[in-house]
């Protein structure tokens, strides 16, 4: 009865699966993707990243082991056969002939012998050792389903934190290239003004040098983008991490809405330990321990098996009729009694297997635990970071602009000019990085609640 039930549930869950796979949409082509931005991006690594094929393959491993535990409920069926020619020794034939002589027969020095048989056995009690062994079969699989869920939750923050590395990379390329125009108008109006005799010599060298010192740091963000752009790449499992040159990324959106948290730590913590999938595979880790210790237990019962078979042998012709044939049927009982303590040890090993992978999972909960509270401290950190930036910028903006008008009127020397300019740069580089820090925390936060998955399909074989 109960197996009865394990196979429907089984056939319920094919359906769901094919329906959900019916629903699935398509994987974003990045061919005909332009602007890629990071949502884009986690979608395929997900479907292209090789490290998830190789979880998947875990699981069917995890699958087939269910099977063959499941297989041991049945019985089992063997066919035999056999032809053997025999040729006696002569002083074997010459003996046996004599005796035959006596009993007024005959026999032959070289012989024929054919046989052939089926045999059955089914064991129907061993301790109750297969039926742990198919629950450790069955946590197994879920287990591995586990660990291709935590893959893809660890794959899209990765992906997230290369993008974003990427994205700040990309942004100082544009910051340096303003930088470079900038100097290079002011460059122009020197040039003009002491054509004129209204500007000295000086101040045209001294532009040549922060235009090649804005070039040699565009030279170098370029560089920083294209490294980046190889980590992401292998990420989204592109064909020898080649990042496409066309490809550009989303810009980082300087007005970013700050969203306040205002979930406790402890809501957050209890909602990663119900759907934080290295917890749940930990939690499987144990279930599989306590099968164990079951499976451990077992020889300290009898085992009962029902054999039965059908065998015949025939000398000189392998045409064997009915008379040929004769057959056994039997029940076996074996118990051992003392294994020299080899089973009490076995169970003991069993138990502390056990002992270890609930430590371990109370070990992954406290870590979960500290995870979320930090990456909450950083978030709220970063939020303050960008806020303070955002009025920085605004400060610097207008000092800068101040500076230019100054210069240009010949009221302030080109020195206060370039210390507000390269000021500028450095307070829009500031920007940029505390807004990827706050983008950043967002995501670890997601992924330290377990809810950086929501959104994305399950494979389809993963659902159960």
């Amino acid at each position: 009865m109960q197996r009865i039930v394990v196979g429907i549930v089984v056939l319920i869950s094919c359906l769901e699966v094919s329906a959900r796979a019916a629903e699935q949409p398509a994987v974003p082509d990045l061919a005909k993707v332009k602007v890629l931005d990071v949502r884009t991006a986690q979608s395929i690594a997900l479907s292209g990243n090789p490290d998830l094929a190789a979880a998947q393959a875990r699981i069917e491993q995890a699958r087939a082991r269910v099977r063959q535990a499941a297989a041991t409920w049945w019985p089992s069926l063997d066919v035999s056969g056999a032809g053997i020619r025999q040729h006696l020794s002569e002083n074997s034939y010459q003996y046996i002939r004599r005796v035959a002589a006596l009993a007024g027969g005959t026999v032959d020095q070289n012989t024929n012998v054919y046989g052939a048989g089926i045999q059955a056995t089914w064991l129907l009690f061993d301790g109750f050792y297969r039926d742990f062994r198919e629950r450790q079969a069955l946590y197994g699989e879920q287990e591995a389903q586990a660990g291709l869920a935590d893959s893809r939750r660890m794959l899209v923050t990765a992906v997230a934190e290369a993008f974003l590395n990427a994205q700040l990379s990309q942004t100082y390329i544009d910051i340096n290239r303003a930088d470079e125009t900038f100097y290079g108008q002011q460059l122009e109006d020197a040039q003009n003004r002491f054509k004129v005799g209204a500007g000295p010599w000086g101040d045209v060298l001294n532009i040549k040098v922060q235009v090649n010192s804005a070039r040699t740091s565009l030279i170098r963000s370029q560089r920083e983008f294209e490294a980046a752009g190889y980590g992401l790449a292998a990420l989204l499992g592109l064909a020898d991490a080649a990042f496409p040159s066309r490809l550009r990324l989303a810009p980082l959106d300087k007005e970013t809405l700050l969203i306040e948290q205002k979930e406790s730590p402890e809501t957050l913590i209890q909602e990663a330990f119900s759907i934080r999938p290295d917890i749940r595979r930990l939690e499987m880790v144990v279930k599989q321990t306590e099968a164990g210790t079951g499976m451990a237990k077992a020889p300290f019962f009898p085992k009962l098996q029902l054999g039965g078979a059908i065998e015949g042998m025939r000398e000189g012709n392998a045409r064997m009729t009915n008379d040929d044939f004769g057959n056994t049927v039997g029940v076996n009982m074996s118990w051992n009694l003392y294994a020299g303590g080899a089973d009490k040890a076995r169970v003991v090993e069993a138990e502390q297997t056990k002992r270890e992978a609930v430590f371990a999972l109370a070990g992954l909960r406290n870590r979960v635990a500290a995870e979320i509270r930090q990456e909450l401290a950083l978030l709220a950190a970063a939020q303050e970071q960008v806020r303070l930036q955002r009025e920085t910028v605004k400060l610097v903006e207008e000092n800068r602009d101040l500076a230019k008008n100054e210069y240009e009127a010949g009221e302030s020397s080109l020195i206060r000019l370039n210390e507000a300019q390269r000021d500028l740069i450095a307070t829009y580089g500031q920007q940029a990085q505390a807004l990827v820090a706050y983008h950043l925390a967002q995501q670890r936060l997601l992924g330290a609640t377990g809810r950086n998955l929501a959104g994305f399909d399950q494979p389809a074989k993963e659902k159960k």
